[in-house]
């Protein structure tokens, strides 16, 4: 029942959006994700291999302070994860596995305009997204010795609620979190009626149900390359 609230939330939210975005002058979206995960305590990727996936969605624009700042909230359908590999795929021992959730976001950013002439203007800012988890799947290889096995399953999401935050609903081995949570940088150039943009997503919340310690590991890293079209 929570969570079916949850998701009634966030229909709501995506209308009131919609009908703001279509009074705000903002843009539709859509772009490729370059996704990773940390695997250092201190926060970097290191020898994890990168997972390309997709973003598509809305884009506010609330112009603020003569139109030299922006406020722009958004709501994406964004695809994250990563790829391991361990072993030699030429060996005896080989293993693959890609996982690739996709989630509802929401970020939220402060935009500085930068005219350049001709109607087109750099921009920079920043901000903070949540998101929840909402489908994904993981694929996964091994190879031992002549046996070779190749299957695919779906994503298994906690059923956390969050508005108890000391304990997470539905936490078990393999099964990722519900809520997502982090910082987002931007930068890039609009003109009259396009938008080109890169977007870098600095996850904060631990991944696999039921870790909370305090380091950067097993967060969500994902570079994004975007083209946007206005409304």
């Amino acid at each position: 029942m929570k969570m079916r609230s949850v998701y009634v939330g966030a229909a709501l939210l995506l209308s009131s959006f919609l009908s703001a975005s279509a009074q705000s002058g903002g843009q539709l979206r859509a772009g490729v994700n370059l996704a990773n995960v940390s695997v250092t305590k201190d926060g970097h990727v290191d020898d994890a291999k990168m997972l390309t996936s997709f973003q598509v969605g809305f884009i506010g624009d609330f112009p603020l302070a003569g139109n030299l700042l922006s406020l722009q909230p958004g709501i994406l359908f964004s695809g994250k994860g990563s790829k391991t590999e361990a072993g030699n795929a030429e060996g005896t021992y080989y293993s693959k596995a890609t996982s690739n959730p996709f989630y509802i976001e929401v970020p939220v950013s402060l935009v500085a305009k930068l005219p350049l002439g001709g109607g087109s203007r750099f921009f920079v800012g920043g901000g903070a997204y949540g998101a929840i988890g909402v489908a994904g799947k993981t694929k996964i290889e091994t190879k031992l010795g002549p046996t070779f096995q190749k299957y695919e399953e779906s994503i298994n999401f906690s059923n956390d609620d969050p508005s108890t935050l000391e304990y997470e609903e539905g936490a078990g081995f393999g099964i990722l979190k519900r809520f997502d949570y982090g910082l987002n940088g931007t930068a890039g150039i609009e003109g009259k009626s396009v938008v080109l943009g890169i977007n870098y997503g600095l996850g904060l919340a631990k991944l696999q149900s039921g870790s909370a310690n305090e380091d950067n590991n097993n967060k969500h890293r994902v570079l994004s390359i975007t083209l946007g079209f206005k409304l």
